[in-house]
Order: C-alpha cells, then structure tokens, then sequence
C-alpha cells in the first residue's frame, strides 16, 4: 500500500513542476494540513532556503505573457497570483521596454492589414487594449508608425539627440 505524500514532498512536487507564489502554494496545501501553523513554517523554510520566490515567479510568468500580453495585463495577472506590487513591478521593467514592438508583432498576427475604415480601427484598438497594451503602444502598432515613432515611444534616444 503506497503512503501517503508529506506536506513538505507535496510542496515540493508543485515546486517541481513550476514556479508558484507564496500564496498559490499555500492554498493548493491547506486541504492537506492538518495544523495551519505547520503550513506556515514550511512555507518559511521554502522561503528562507530559495526554494520558493514570488520574484522568481514574477520573472518567469512575465516571461511567459508578455509573448501575447501588455505590461498592464501581465501586472494584473501578477497581482491576481500574489506577487507584490514591487516585485511585479520590478519584473515587468523589461517588457515595458519592449512594449510597442510586442504589440506590434500581436497585431500583425491578429490582423496582418492596415484599418481601412474607423470601425476597423477602432476594433483593432479595442483588441490590443483588451491584452493590456499601453495606448501609445497600441497607437504606434495600429497606425504603423515609422521606426522613428516607435524608438520614441519606448524612450530610446533617437540619432538626433547630441
């Protein structure tokens, strides 16, 4: 007869298999431990040992949305699993850099033409808007602004500037 897992090797499973913040790991093991205080030094020791990180969480999930995703959306997700407010910050830095290329890239799979009429447009605003793009992001992908334009919207220093 096979035993059952302790609360410490069903963590570590959950571990295993990918990144989880403080809080999703301690609600996915609550059902299985008996003392609640038990929970939390575990969670502790995950902790303090490197095991367990709401920023090497944060990393890896901005990571992952921001191949379809906009630095507001990829924020809320980031909340919504825990994260704090800095550490979500901290991890989105390097897609808000990237922000007008990415939503860029998203449009063209999604619509591969430029808007012919207003109601057109406005419907490929209303999509990038929908995956949290910022609107100086979503105006430079839906108007196909220049490669000038688009430097300038992310904050990169154009050749004129000395």
């Amino acid at each position: 007869m096979a035993r059952e897992p302790s609360l410490r090797e069903r963590a570590l499973l959950f571990l295993a298999r990918r990144e989880h913040t403080r809080d999703e790991l301690e609600r996915k093991l609550k059902s299985k431990a008996e003392d609640p205080a038990l929970l939390e030094a575990l969670l502790d020791e995950l902790v303090s040992t490197g095991k367990l990180s709401d920023a090497r969480f944060a990393e890896a999930r901005t990571n992952t949305l921001s191949r379809k995703f906009g630095t507001s959306r990829i924020l809320h997700e980031l909340k919504s699993k825990g994260v704090s407010a800095e550490a979500a910050q901290q991890a989105v830095e390097g897609a808000r850099a990237t922000e007008v290329t990415r939503a860029r890239e998203t449009w063209k799979k999604r619509f591969r033409a430029p808007a012919t009429t207003r109601e057109e447009k406005a419907k490929q605003m209303r999509f990038l808007q929908s995956r949290g793009f910022s609107f100086a992001a979503i105006r430079a992908a839906v108007d196909g602004a220049a490669d000038e334009e688009i430097d300038e919207a992310q904050g990169v220093p154009g050749d004129d500037a000395g």
